[in-house]
């Protein structure tokens, strides 16, 4: 038999068992209750960091937007109001405030290998009408690429015509306020359609867009070598003929040992161009058609760090109102121009002087009965960028102007005039 103190010290011992064994319980419990927790703990974070699924991509995610605007007033210190350019129609008599320019570009990759560009102009004036700001379009083209590096490609489409410096450079980055005469009547509005391979190494295309900017003033890149074939009627004119006119282009930006870079260029054009009825003083008198329309050209380009200079001279032939037998035959033409410049970096402001001296003595292939046309003018003025988003240009112009059609067998204008532009960005 057991004794008092025996039995009670066994269930001292029971209960001293009892309680460790709800405290091993209690322990292990909360022991997996941590590592699941720690686990779950994990699995979150885990899916936190995790890289979220990639969001496909669609060919309108690609496109850009892009424009400016430039308003003009030309009426200042003029001394001649009969003194008129179907270049700006604010010049002159019953002139005012014009919208010069109002376009938005739309441009981007598609694919590795597709480009395209998409420019209207909200600020189209019709020839002959006082009506303004009517939308046009001015480019619609496709660049394919035939090559990773882009060096070899095809442009399909409404776009500039590989013909003058001058006439490739962009409206919204020239310093003068028009482009000069002697190549511009070559390509009025510089555009048509037609479809051009063009030719750069990688890396030449990439100082082509080096120089594309508002401050050195490059044309863009149409390639080292072009060449191209298009309708001949010019921008937004159906095709009056059966033939295409055929373009080429040479065109190379040497970078010279102290910096500067300097751009030689070749490039020469030939067709048929057609003077329809629709441009004819008097039909009954005068008589269209087909005439030959052919020139060449050359160019040389100091781009300006900080002096730039800027030559290019053209020769040819093409059709031209003839006063002496009333009608329009082919003739001789030729001209050209300097411009010098300055880049003047003041803080953050952008001030470049230029000065610039035109001639050309030729006809005027698309305006009234082919006018002959012949052409002396000065420009001298000083482009202002306070902002990447605003320049102002003021320019003083001395200028004499005769054109000789069916309508005015001799009308000659000469005079000055200041004239100011504003350009916004965006």
């Amino acid at each position: 038999m057991f004794s008092p103190i025996t039995k009670f010290q066994s269930k001292k011992r029971a209960v001293v068992y009892l309680c460790a064994g709800f405290l091993m319980m209690f322990t292990r419990q909360e022991v997996v209750a941590q590592t699941t927790s720690a686990d779950s703990a994990k699995l979150i974070t885990t899916d936190q960091t995790a890289k979220p699924a990639e969001k496909e991509s669609h060919w309108y995610d690609k496109i850009s937007l892009r424009g400016y605007v430039q308003i003009r007033y030309n009426r200042l210190l003029e001394t001649n109001d009969k003194l008129k350019s179907d270049y700006d129609k604010s010049m002159g008599d019953n002139g005012g405030f014009l919208i010069r320019r109002a376009r938005l570009v739309f441009s981007g990759n598609l694919t590795d290998r597709v480009f395209i560009y998409i420019q209207p102009d909200f600020a189209t004036t019709p020839s002959g009408s006082s009506s303004l700001h009517f939308g046009q379009l001015r480019d619609a083209y496709v660049d394919l690429a035939l090559d990773d590096q882009k060096e070899y490609r095809f442009r399909i489409g409404q776009s500039k015509i590989p013909y003058g410096f001058e006439n490739m450079q962009s409206s919204q980055n020239r310093p003068t306020l028009d482009r000069a005469d002697a190549l511009n009547t070559g390509i009025p509005n510089e555009r048509d359609l037609g479809a051009f391979f063009y030719w750069a190494p990688a890396h030449i295309r990439d100082r082509f867009k080096e120089l594309g900017n508002s401050k050195l003033k490059g044309s863009g890149d149409y390639g080292v070598f072009a060449l191209g074939v298009f309708n001949g009627q010019t921008v937004n004119r159906a095709e009056a003929n059966d033939n295409l006119h055929v373009v080429t282009r040479l065109s190379y930006p040497l970078a010279l040992p102290n910096g500067q870079i300097i751009e030689p260029g070749i490039q020469a054009y030939t067709g048929l161009y057609n003077v329809t009825e629709e441009q004819l003083s008097d039909p009954s008198i005068i008589t269209g058609g087909n005439f030959r329309d052919q020139r060449a050209a050359a160019s040389l380009v100091l781009y300006p760090k900080p002096f730039g200079l800027q030559v290019e001279y053209n020769v040819g032939e093409g059709p031209e109102f003839d006063p002496e037998t009333n009608s329009i035959q082919v003739k001789s033409l030729h001209g050209g121009y300097a411009q010098a410049t300055y880049l003047l970096q003041v803080g953050k402001q952008t001030i470049i002087p230029f000065a610039k001296a035109q001639y050309y003595d030729g006809g005027r292939k698309t305006e009234l009965d082919a006018r002959a046309s012949k052409v002396y003018e000065t420009e001298i003025g000083v482009e202002w960028q306070p902002l990447p988003q605003f320049e102002l240009v003021t320019q003083y112009t001395i200028s004499d102007r005769t054109t000789k059609d069916g309508a005015k067998l001799n009308n000659r204008q000469h005079g000055n005039l200041l004239r100011l532009q504003a350009q916004f960005n965006f």
